[in-house]
């Protein structure tokens, strides 16, 4: 581990899905070493590994199982109410513990994570992590420094928050309001939470906003074909984006993310289906975004091929995979520069919508993707996946109507991208 660096803290986040992952990425440069994983750092003990691999081959399991017929959404509802997030209304004390939480912090209690926190103690910077475990571990092993929380949903389950709030230090990062006043329910202390916004990729946004400006001025083009929205709108889109550009630098451009337990790939080929003769005159580019998953990846292809887009790959399709998750996150930032439309669960992705992207919001897994769909309709900059047979119907209805550059709008104005920077600030400012 480093020792002796000025700005800089523990980046910790987990492996179970993407989320935490991608919620930690963007915080990479304000890490002393590499970001750490805290289910597979270097000299993890063994019991240790064990509780988490259990939790994240479960997580993906059941992940996986709602696709199957009748019996998966049976079991996913079981499962889902142990994560569930009460409804907030109407507004009350929410900050008694669960039996979910209580189980979590008697596993602490036997020494998971123990090692993690001492090896940190040598070097003790402040700690920044994206999952709520680690932050416990941190603060039940009296860790000397200052402990953060950075949320990744536009709501959270109580288990997010220690047993007894009020005897808690732990600072939450907040990416929305709806997080800040779920925290008061649950307990946390007013001065213990922050509200900064999502931590978008530094690369996507620009440190004033200049990169994700320039991204959403050319995409504007690409969403609104007919100038229906910027015909009434100019004015708005001049005041928040400047002067557009002559003409696109990239065809139209949808980008499909599969989740990290690889859930929900088989509307990725439907997507191409649906929109077959665009992807082959083409008019439309689809970017297939596959993780890390070799597994995930060959079944894209496989299927493509057999759907008759061999010739397409790398051409009016592309598939984004990487080697380890630093070069999968590397490769899906660069390309979403050049993405028009992002079609995604709700999860974390959802955030992205700050960048001036709109979102069509493919079904949801658990609890706290309802809230985030909740959330994004809410802001105007989402819209619900319809019936996939028709997707060259409805989709190009929403682009000649000028529907999707209204909803790229609207998340670049109502949605926070400052979330990276404004982390930094806080941490460095205590």
């Amino acid at each position: 581990m480093a020792k002796d660096n000025k700005n800089k803290a523990w980046i910790i986040d987990v492996n179970m899905g993407y989320g935490h992952q991608r919620t930690a990425f963007p915080l990479k440069d304000l890490s002393a070493n590499s970001i750490i994983n805290a289910n597979s750092y270097e000299g993890i003990p063994e019991k240790d590994k064990l509780i988490w691999e259990s939790s994240r081959s479960f997580y993906e399991f059941i992940s996986n199982t709602k696709r199957v017929p009748l019996i998966g959404n049976f079991i996913f509802s079981i499962f889902d109410k142990f994560q569930k997030i009460l409804l907030y209304y109407p507004k009350r004390d929410l900050s008694r513990s669960n039996f979910g939480l209580k189980k979590t912090f008697s596993l602490i209690k036997s020494g998971w994570g123990e090692n993690l926190i001492n090896t940190l103690k040598g070097n003790p910077l402040p700690i920044v992590s994206t999952f709520f475990i680690p932050a416990f571990m941190a603060e039940h092993f009296n860790y000397p420094n200052s402990i953060y929380c950075v949320i990744c949903d536009a709501d959270i389950a109580r288990t997010w928050v220690p047993v007894d709030p009020l005897k808690s230090d732990i600072k939450y990062f907040a990416p929305c309001h709806w997080v800040v006043d779920r925290l008061k329910l649950y307990g946390v202390k007013k001065e213990d939470v922050f509200l900064t916004g999502y931590p978008l990729p530094k690369e996507n946004v620009g440190s004033d906003g200049e990169i994700a400006r320039k991204d959403l001025a050319y995409r504007l083009l690409n969403l609104d074909p007919k100038k229906q929205y910027s015909k009434m709108y100019y004015p708005v889109i001049e005041d928040y984006v400047g002067k557009l550009p002559g003409r696109p630098n990239h065809p139209l451009t949808i980008m499909f993310s599969i989740g990290g337990a690889g859930a929900q790939k088989e509307i990725a080929i439907k997507i191409a289906d649906g929109l077959r003769t665009k992807i082959k005159r083409g008019k439309v580019k689809l970017i297939i975004s596959a993780g890390t998953k070799e597994n995930v990846r060959d079944y894209v292809v496989e299927n493509l091929k057999e759907k008759g887009f061999g010739k397409d790959i790398d051409k009016n399709i592309e598939i984004i995979f990487g080697k380890n998750i630093k070069d999968y996150f590397t490769k899906f930032n660069k390309k979403l520069r050049k993405t028009d439309i992002l079609w995604t669960k709700p999860s974390e992705l959802s955030f992205y919508s700050g960048l001036g992207i709109p979102v069509i919001i493919a079904p949801t897994i658990g609890s706290q993707e309802n809230f985030n769909k909740k959330w994004l309709l809410s802001r105007g900059s989402g819209f619900l996946q319809d019936d996939l047979r028709y997707v060259d119907q409805w989709l190009f209805d929403l682009l000649d109507n000028g529907m999707l550059a209204e909803a790229a709008m609207q998340g670049f104005v109502e949605i926070d991208r400052m979330g990276t920077y404004n982390i930094e600030k806080i941490i460095f400012s205590q």
